[in-house]
C-alpha cells in the first residue's frame, strides 16, 4: 500500500531535459507542447523518439517552483531514500530553509525511468548531449526522484542566475601555520601545473577567503570570476550583504575533520566535513533591483569515503604539503590571486 503522505509525481506531467552531472539528471516541468528529443512523458499511444504526445498540458500547481532530480547509476550506488534521509537529518539542521535548495521525496510512475533512459541514448545520437556524460544512464530500480527548488530563471524574465563553489572558506587544518596559499588556491596551482605539462588549459578563479573577508573590495575582486552576471558591482553588494557565505563558513570551521585528519584510508565513514566545502551556491538575480533575491546552497547530498574517495582526499592532501603548494614555494607558482599571498613570513 502506498504511504499517503508520500508525494507521487501523476502520470502524464510533462518533462524536459534542463541539466546533468556525474550522478544526477534534472529535468523541468513544463506546461506547453516542446519539440524535443528530450520531452519525456506517459505516452497513451506509440511515439516517435522525436515527438512524443502529452497526456496533460498543465503543470500540477504541487510542482510550480521545483524541478525533478532523477538518479544515476552509478559506483556509489546510494538510494535517494538514504540521501533524502541524511539530507533532512544532518544538513538541514545547520541551515535556515530559505538558504537551502530543498528536496522531497517522490515515487515516480512506472516506465519513466526506462522512457527518460531511450531519450538521453536518442540524445547521444541526435548531439544533444553532452559527450562526456555519453553512457551514464539512470537507475532502472530506483523507485523514487527527488522534487527540488527551482533555482532557474525561465519564468522570471530578466532575472539572472549566478553560481559559484565556495569551497574552503577556512584554512585547510594540516596547512602550514606560514602558508601564502589557502587550500582552494594550492589546489588549484597544483592542477594548473600538471594541465602546462600536457598543454592543457589552465583554470583561474576566485580565492574563497576573499569572499569572506569583511571587505567590499576582496568580494568585488573575486565576482571577476563568477559567471552569470554581468553587473559585477551589484553581485559584489549581494553576497557582501548576505549573510549564507558567513554560515557557511562557520559550518565548516564546526566540521573540520579534514585534510589529514579527514576519514582514513579505506574509509566508509560519511563525511559532512567534505560535504560543506564541495556545494554550490545558486544566486537568483531579479531585474528590479528593489526585487528580493534567492540565495540557496545545493549539492549537499551527504559524501562517503567509499569507493576509494577517503584515499583520494588525504592524496590531495599530501601532494599539496610535499610538494609546497601551501607555501607558494614550488618553482612553477607564479603570483597568485589568494588571500595569503601578501602573508609576511
Amino acid at each position: 500500500m502506498t504511504n499517503p503522505s508520500l508525494l507521487e509525481l501523476p502520470r502524464g506531467v510533462q518533462l524536459v531535459y534542463l541539466a546533468e552531472g556525474g550522478a544526477n539528471v534534472i529535468y523541468r516541468f513544463v506546461a506547453a507542447p516542446i519539440k524535443s528529443t528530450l520531452v519525456v512523458r506517459e505516452p497513451k499511444r506509440p511515439a516517435s523518439v522525436s515527438s512524443i504526445v502529452i497526456d496533460e498540458p498543465s503543470v500540477p500547481p504541487g510542482f510550480q517552483g521545483k524541478l525533478l532530480r532523477l538518479r544515476k547509476k552509478t559506483a556509489g550506488d546510494i538510494s535517494y531514500k538514504e540521501i533524502n534521509r541524511n539530507f533532512n537529518t544532518i544538513v538541514r539542521p545547520l541551515f535556515r530553509p530559505e538558504e537551502l535548495v530543498d528536496q522531497s521525496l517522490i515515487l515516480l510512475p512506472g516506465g519513466l525511468i526506462e522512457r527518460c533512459n531511450e531519450q538521453l541514448s536518442a540524445a547521444e545520437l541526435n548531439g544533444q548531449r553532452p559527450k562526456k556524460r555519453f553512457g551514464g544512464y539512470l537507475c532502472a530500480d530506483e523507485p523514487f526522484g527527488l522534487l527540488i527548488t527551482d533555482m532557474t530563471t525561465f519564468d522570471e524574465p530578466g532575472a539572472t542566475l549566478a553560481e559559484l563553489k565556495p569551497k574552503w572558506l577556512t584554512q585547510s587544518p594540516s596547512a602550514p601555520s606560514m602558508a601564502r596559499r589557502c587550500r582552494t588556491c594550492a589546489l588549484r596551482e597544483m592542477k594548473n601545473d600538471s594541465a602546462r605539462s600536457i598543454g592543457s588549459k589552465e583554470q583561474m578563479s576566485f580565492c574563497p577567503l576573499d569572499l569572506v573577508s569583511g571587505c567590499y573590495e576582496d568580494v568585488l575582486g573575486a565576482t571577476a570570476f563568477i559567471k552569470g552576471c554581468n553587473d559585477r558591482a551589484r553581485l559584489a553588494r549581494i553576497l557582501f550583504h548576505n549573510p549564507v557565505l558567513h554560515t557557511l563558513r562557520a559550518q565548516q570551521t564546526t566540521w573540520a575533520q579534514v585534510g589529514l585528519l579527514g576519514p582514513p584510508a579505506l574509509s566508509q565513514k560519511s563525511s559532512l566535513d567534505m560535504t560543506l566545502r564541495d556545494c554550490t551556491m545558486f544566486i537568483k538575480i531579479p531585474h528590479d533591483e528593489n526585487s528580493p533575491v534567492e540565495i540557496r546552497l545545493g549539492d549537499l547530498d551527504l559524501k562517503t569515503g567509499a569507493g576509494g574517495k577517503a584515499t583520494y582526499w588525504r592524496k590531495i592532501e599530501m601532494q599539496l604539503l610535499d610538494g609546497g603548494w601551501y607555501l607558494g614555494s614550488n618553482s612553477s607558482q607564479d603570483p597568485s590571486e589568494c588571500a595569503l599571498q601578501y602573508t609576511t613570513q
